[in-house]
């Protein structure tokens, strides 16, 4: 028996340490002990940390591991959605305050069925509103890849700990591109599955209206894949479906994806602009798709962007008034002004001007420009687009600054509803996120799996993730070329310089 180093941790992937746990070359506690050091040295510069498992982990480390493919394996949680029996759910917030589960989710009691070892509950903003994770409880979550850029929301710790090389698997979950954003700030895999291709339960039976989903960012495509092998049988009680997968998605990434028809485009969806950096990742995928010997040319869905910004931030406006009240309940008293950060209250307090009506027609809208969407895939396999218009924003970027903040502090603290009436007030709040988003949502409505590739890094080098968005219920495909295009351009050997 040798102890692991860190050439050997490095130079695997999860698959790859369970195999050398399952063959007697290392054990599962000097892989866990590996791992919680790397989260040590990494948290004062990275802050993806808020609770810690070590204990619990050494335990597991140390008992039967079973034979579940991940056996002996650790991977991080993020700290909201996903219940891990005796350990707190704050979701970026003091609102949840004393809340601590006594049992897992599903998703999470599948993940230890699949041998995973939980080490840490991981950072994110505020009930995962924002594209950062920049909650007002602790420091910003860093990239890892350059200090003063954020790790992306609202997985960003997940994230930052798997770019970072702390673990090689860390749990997410994308209600408007929250897996595919961090992934692609922290230069790794992250796939949105189908919609209701993984466990909601037991205590809920959907995210977000639906459009909400749990999975992972991986450093490898094979890891991705073989975890929703693991979880993605149905549940009692599920409101949706995903269809049935022709065979393994594991078994997927070892064949050819065939010769696709590949659509890119870099004109966003919603309202904004693209980034020069994130049109060349776009076109240079583009070029290595075509080399790849696939059919590559530019189309873009007709996506009317204003009325589809408007509709989601509705959607989510309402989810988060909803989510306020449910948590007074759960906690047995009203939030305070001081629980919940400005741009959080001022969400929950439109959500609470809105009418069942004003969701209904919001509703419609949202899928009407989702059947508009699917056209496009009558004609192309995959589309690929930037994950997102910008590199990695600076810390800040994105928060409103001098008299709109000030602005928005005043209206929260009055509770002055009215006030988010005025024309332009709430367009304004969300053109400052749809900008940096452009094009993630989409899929979130459509209830399409989409991935974000590391494939580029500018010039800061920054990583800037390309997506690639396939049709509802084909992971397979994604899976495919996502395995092609990592044997071509592969990412494993790229890693921080700290």
């Amino acid at each position: 028996m040798r102890r692991v180093s860190t050439l050997d941790y490095d130079a695997h992937d999860g698959l790859g340490l369970a195999a050398l746990i399952r063959d007697g070359e290392i054990t599962a506690s000097e892989v866990v002990e590996e791992a919680i050091g790397r989260a040590e040295r990494a948290q004062p510069t990275l802050s993806f940390l808020v609770h810690r498992m070590y204990e619990s982990a050494r335990r597991r480390a140390r008992g039967p591991l079973g034979d579940g493919p991940f056996a002996g394996v650790p991977y991080v949680v993020k700290d909201l959605l996903a219940a891990v029996a005796g350990a707190p759910s704050r979701g970026g917030s003091t609102l949840y305050e004393g809340v601590v589960p006594d049992h897992d989710s599903e998703l999470v009691a599948r993940h230890r069925r699949a041998g995973l070892i939980p080490i840490a509950k991981t950072s994110t903003p505020e009930m995962g509103l924002t594209p950062v994770t920049e909650p007002r409880i602790h420091a910003p979550t860093e990239t890892p890849w350059r200090r003063g850029h954020t790790a992306g929301g609202s997985s960003g710790g997940s994230a930052a700990a798997v770019g970072a090389r702390v673990v090689p698997i860390g749990h997410g979950g994308d209600g408007g591109g929250s897996i595919r954003i961090p992934a692609s700030c922290c230069g790794a895999f992250g796939l949105k599955p189908t919609r209701g291709r993984t466990p909601t339960g037991p205590d809920a039976s959907e995210g977000w209206f639906g459009f909400a989903i749990e999975h992972a960012i991986t450093r490898s495509v094979r890891d991705s894949a073989a975890l929703l092998d693991a979880t993605c049988a149905p549940e009692p009680g599920r409101l949706f479906a995903a269809p049935t997968p022709e065979r393994p998605f594991l078994e997927e990434t070892r064949r050819a994806p065939g010769r696709l028809r590949v659509a890119f485009t870099t004109r966003p969806h919603l309202p904004g602009e693209t980034h020069p950096d994130c049109r060349a990742a776009v076109e240079d995928a583009a070029r290595l798709c075509e080399s790849l010997g696939h059919d590559v040319e530019e189309a873009s869905p007709l996506v009317d962007g204003h009325a589809f910004a408007r509709a989601f931030v509705v959607h989510v406006a309402s989810a988060v008034a909803a989510e306020t009240v449910w948590c007074e309940e759960l906690i047995g008293r009203r939030a305070r002004r001081e629980d919940l950060d400005t741009e959080t209250a001022l969400i929950a307090m439109l959500g609470r001007t809105l009418s069942a009506v004003d969701l209904t027609l919001a509703r419609r809208r949202l899928f009407a420009e989702a059947r508009t969407v699917a056209r496009l895939y009558e004609r192309y396999d995959v589309l690929l687009t930037p994950t997102l218009s910008r590199p990695p924003a600076r810390h800040g970027e994105l928060s409103p600054k001098g008299v709109e903040k000030v602005a928005h502090e005043l209206i929260a603290a009055a509770e002055l509803q009215s006030v988010l009436k005025l024309p332009g007030l709430v367009d304004a709040m969300a053109s400052r996120v749809f900008e940096y988003v452009s094009f993630t949502p989409i899929a979130n409505v459509t209830g399409q799996p989409s991935m974000s590739v590391p494939l580029f890094w500018n010039h800061d080098d920054l990583p800037i993730g390309v997506m690639f968005t396939g049709r509802f219920g084909e992971e397979g495909l994604l899976f495919r070329l996502a395995a092609q295009l990592e044997a071509a351009r592969p990412w494993a050997g790229r890693r921080p310089a700290g």
